[in-house]
Protein backbone atom coordinates (compact mmCIF):
# COMPACT_ATOMS: atom_id res chain seq x y z
CA UNK A 1 0.00 0.00 0.00
CA UNK A 2 1.29 3.43 -0.94
CA UNK A 3 1.71 6.24 1.49
CA UNK A 4 -0.90 9.00 1.28
CA UNK A 5 0.46 12.52 0.79
CA UNK A 6 -1.47 15.65 1.64
CA UNK A 7 -1.33 18.80 -0.41
CA UNK A 8 -2.71 22.30 -0.10
CA UNK A 9 -2.60 25.84 -1.38
CA UNK A 10 -0.70 28.63 0.36
CA UNK A 11 -3.77 30.16 2.03
CA UNK A 12 -5.01 26.77 3.26
CA UNK A 13 -8.47 27.04 1.72
CA UNK A 14 -7.83 24.03 -0.53
CA UNK A 15 -6.63 20.62 0.67
CA UNK A 16 -6.32 17.25 -1.04
CA UNK A 17 -4.65 13.86 -0.74
CA UNK A 18 -2.89 11.69 -3.33
CA UNK A 19 -1.31 8.27 -3.05
CA UNK A 20 2.46 8.38 -3.42
CA UNK A 21 2.23 6.52 -6.74
CA UNK A 22 3.80 8.69 -9.41
CA UNK A 23 4.96 7.40 -12.79
CA UNK A 24 7.10 10.40 -13.79
CA UNK A 25 8.62 13.50 -12.22
CA UNK A 26 9.88 16.19 -14.58
CA UNK A 27 11.41 19.62 -14.28
CA UNK A 28 10.10 21.38 -17.40
CA UNK A 29 12.09 24.39 -18.60
CA UNK A 30 9.86 25.29 -21.57
CA UNK A 31 8.87 28.92 -22.01
CA UNK A 32 5.21 28.17 -21.20
CA UNK A 33 6.01 26.39 -17.92
CA UNK A 34 8.33 29.23 -16.90
CA UNK A 35 5.54 31.73 -17.55
CA UNK A 36 2.90 29.60 -15.77
CA UNK A 37 5.08 29.20 -12.67
CA UNK A 38 6.98 32.49 -12.73
CA UNK A 39 10.08 30.42 -12.06
CA UNK A 40 12.95 28.63 -13.79
CA UNK A 41 10.92 25.47 -14.36
CA UNK A 42 7.74 23.62 -13.49
CA UNK A 43 8.20 20.65 -11.14
CA UNK A 44 5.43 18.22 -12.08
CA UNK A 45 4.60 14.71 -10.93
CA UNK A 46 2.43 12.48 -13.12
CA UNK A 47 -0.06 9.90 -11.86
CA UNK A 48 -3.38 8.27 -12.74
CA UNK A 49 -6.42 10.57 -13.10
CA UNK A 50 -8.28 9.01 -10.17
CA UNK A 51 -5.38 9.47 -7.74
CA UNK A 52 -6.78 12.50 -5.95
CA UNK A 53 -9.24 13.12 -3.14
CA UNK A 54 -10.24 16.74 -2.60
CA UNK A 55 -10.71 17.32 1.16
CA UNK A 56 -11.89 20.92 0.89
CA UNK A 57 -11.99 23.89 -1.42
CA UNK A 58 -12.17 22.21 -4.84
CA UNK A 59 -14.77 24.81 -5.79
CA UNK A 60 -12.11 27.50 -5.17
CA UNK A 61 -9.98 26.32 -8.08
CA UNK A 62 -9.92 27.77 -11.55
CA UNK A 63 -8.40 26.33 -14.70
CA UNK A 64 -6.55 27.87 -17.61
CA UNK A 65 -6.23 25.86 -20.84
CA UNK A 66 -4.10 27.37 -23.57
CA UNK A 67 -6.36 27.82 -26.62
CA UNK A 68 -3.85 26.50 -29.16
CA UNK A 69 -1.41 24.28 -27.25
CA UNK A 70 -1.79 21.35 -24.88
CA UNK A 71 -0.86 22.91 -21.56
CA UNK A 72 -2.95 23.93 -18.58
CA UNK A 73 -2.79 25.27 -15.08
CA UNK A 74 -5.18 24.99 -12.14
CA UNK A 75 -4.79 27.37 -9.25
CA UNK A 76 -6.46 28.68 -6.07
CA UNK A 77 -8.68 31.68 -6.78
CA UNK A 78 -7.70 33.17 -3.41
CA UNK A 79 -3.89 32.84 -3.26
CA UNK A 80 -2.92 31.71 -6.78
CA UNK A 81 -1.12 28.53 -5.70
CA UNK A 82 -0.69 25.91 -8.42
CA UNK A 83 -2.76 22.77 -7.83
CA UNK A 84 -3.26 19.31 -9.38
CA UNK A 85 -5.11 19.08 -12.68
CA UNK A 86 -6.12 16.60 -15.33
CA UNK A 87 -4.24 16.81 -18.60
CA UNK A 88 -6.35 18.15 -21.45
CA UNK A 89 -6.80 14.62 -22.82
CA UNK A 90 -7.93 13.42 -19.36
CA UNK A 91 -5.41 10.58 -19.23
CA UNK A 92 -3.04 11.96 -16.57
CA UNK A 93 -3.27 13.82 -13.28
CA UNK A 94 -0.44 16.35 -13.09
CA UNK A 95 0.57 17.36 -9.57
CA UNK A 96 2.82 20.40 -9.07
CA UNK A 97 5.40 19.15 -6.55
CA UNK A 98 5.38 22.45 -4.67
CA UNK A 99 1.76 22.03 -3.55
CA UNK A 100 2.53 18.80 -1.69
CA UNK A 101 2.91 19.00 2.08
CA UNK A 102 5.13 15.88 2.18
CA UNK A 103 8.02 14.65 0.04
CA UNK A 104 7.14 12.08 -2.63
CA UNK A 105 9.36 9.01 -2.93
CA UNK A 106 9.59 9.51 -6.71
CA UNK A 107 12.84 11.17 -7.74
CA UNK A 108 13.15 13.56 -10.68
CA UNK A 109 13.39 11.61 -13.95
CA UNK A 110 14.60 14.39 -16.24
CA UNK A 111 14.90 18.07 -17.02
CA UNK A 112 12.71 18.39 -20.10
CA UNK A 113 12.83 21.16 -22.70
CA UNK A 114 16.24 21.92 -21.22
CA UNK A 115 17.30 23.80 -24.36
CA UNK A 116 14.72 26.45 -23.41
CA UNK A 117 16.26 26.95 -19.96
CA UNK A 118 16.66 30.59 -18.95
CA UNK A 119 20.29 31.72 -18.86
CA UNK A 120 19.76 33.22 -15.40
CA UNK A 121 18.75 29.80 -14.03
CA UNK A 122 22.08 28.16 -14.80
CA UNK A 123 24.12 31.07 -13.43
CA UNK A 124 21.81 31.28 -10.42
CA UNK A 125 22.64 27.72 -9.39
CA UNK A 126 26.13 28.97 -8.46
CA UNK A 127 24.81 31.84 -6.29
CA UNK A 128 25.26 31.92 -2.52
CA UNK A 129 22.96 29.61 -0.50
CA UNK A 130 21.46 31.15 2.67
CA UNK A 131 18.91 29.74 5.14
CA UNK A 132 16.63 32.82 5.05
CA UNK A 133 16.69 36.33 3.70
CA UNK A 134 20.22 37.59 2.99
CA UNK A 135 21.64 40.06 5.49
Amino acid sequence: MSKVITGSCCCGNIEFTVEDKFSHFYFCHCVQCRKLTGSAHASNLFTSPENIHWLKGAELTTRYDHPERSFSKVFCTECGSSLPFLSQNGKTLIVPAGCLDDEPIKQVDAHIFFAEQADWHQTGLAAAKVAGFPK
